[in-house]
C-alpha cells in the first residue's frame, strides 16, 4: 500500500507522538513508532 503525497500526520498526533519520545516509560516499539510519525508531520512555518 503506497502512501499519498500529501498526507501527514495532524498536529494532536504530532504532540501526542513527541510526549511518547520524552517519556522514560515509553518502550522501543511506542518510541519507534512515535519518531515515524513526527517524520511525517508537516514542519511549523517560521
Amino acid at each position: 500500500m503506497s502512501k499519498a503525497k500529501n498526507e501527514h500526520t495532524s498536529k494532536s498526533v504530532a504532540s501526542k507522538a513527541s510526549k511518547l519520545l520524552s517519556s522514560s516509560s515509553s518502550s522501543k516499539t511506542v518510541k519507534s513508532v512515535a519518531a515515524s510519525a513526527l517524520t511525517q508531520a508537516r514542519n511549523k512555518k517560521k
